[in-house]
């Protein structure tokens, strides 16, 4: 026997999610709970540079354990994949883990004192072949950043770059340390040449706002000059006893709560995880600052 009330809350069920796929309604936001409050936490496997090199099926495992949804990956080369899985293998095992890969960081010195783009291809298509949104600049080695006109330079390759990715469906990124803040004659930054000189419709910027405090700056001023621009961010604390070194993400000194609160004026898509030193196990550690991030800022 049928239980006609039972028939009827499923048909409205039904009903109500073939309405909200159309977008024609907004079910209950309790609905979408389990989709973890709206954004993903992901963390960059640079963080896990120790281990996942000699384990990377166990340590993508352990990540997804941990509850990030999303990783930001490093080092992919052609000839070594992603620690020695090629790019399918890889996506596959983020798949099996319940994982999506948003961004990957790559080199980009080679391609500023050369401008050759042979040398960005092959790295384009790994980022593509995993589904990457975004091919993000990870660092400028020392010479080719010396003086306003090296990032003016800089700034140039940037857009030849971003033209470059966008014929794969990926948008170019750019990571910044401290280095970017030094200021040169007239008070001008590097960070200002590359947000200012780079097509702005091409170019989005991950924000290490580890990188961006310490050099004494602040994020939320970068977002209200920059609207829009910063579309990751690098979620690292600062160790409140040294200020050199990290720690875990809510433990130290940055004031998350109110960077996050700026988090729609900043653009912000992705939210990612970094920690470069550990006083603790670096695996109790990455779950200790998801905990965070997914309990008091998402």
């Amino acid at each position: 026997m049928f239980n006609t009330n039972h028939m009827n809350s499923r048909r409205t069920f039904i009903k109500q999610a073939s309405l909200a796929a159309a977008g024609t309604i907004l079910l209950p936001s309790f609905a979408c709970s389990a989709a973890g409050k709206g954004k993903n936490v992901g963390i960059q496997l640079y963080t896990l540079r120790e281990q996942i090199p000699h384990d990377v099926k166990g340590v993508i495992e352990k990540v997804a354990k941990a509850g990030y949804k999303e990783v930001e990956t490093y080092g992919y080369s052609k000839a070594g994949g992603f620690w020695g899985l090629d790019a399918k293998s890889f996506k596959s095992l983020l798949k099996s883990n319940g994982l999506t890969s948003p961004s990957s960081h790559f080199g980009f010195d080679d391609f500023v004192t050369t401008g050759n783009k042979e040398l960005l291809k092959p790295l384009i298509e790994g980022a593509a072949a995993i589904d990457n949104h975004y091919f993000t600049i990870a660092y400028l080695g020392e010479p080719i950043r010396k003086t306003l006109d090296d990032y003016k330079k800089v700034a140039q390759r940037l857009n030849e770059a971003a033209e470059l990715v966008k014929q794969s469906g990926l948008t170019l990124a750019y990571h910044n340390h401290a280095f970017e803040f030094q200021q040169f004659d007239g008070g001008t930054t590097g960070y200002e040449i590359l947000l200012n000189e780079a097509d702005k419709n091409l170019l989005r910027f991950e924000m290490d706002l580890y990188w961006v405090v310490r050099s004494g700056n602040d994020p939320v001023a970068l977002f209200n000059k920059y609207p829009g621009r910063f579309v990751m961010w690098h979620v690292k604390d600062m160790d409140k006893a040294n200020h050199g070194i990290n720690t875990e993400v809510g433990a130290g000194t940055i004031d998350f709560k109110n960077i996050y609160k700026h988090a729609k004026q900043a653009g912000l898509e992705h939210l990612i995880v970094e920690q470069e030193n550990f006083s603790k196990d670096p695996f109790v550690s990455i779950k200790q600052s998801f905990d965070y991030v997914n309990r008091e800022l998402i």
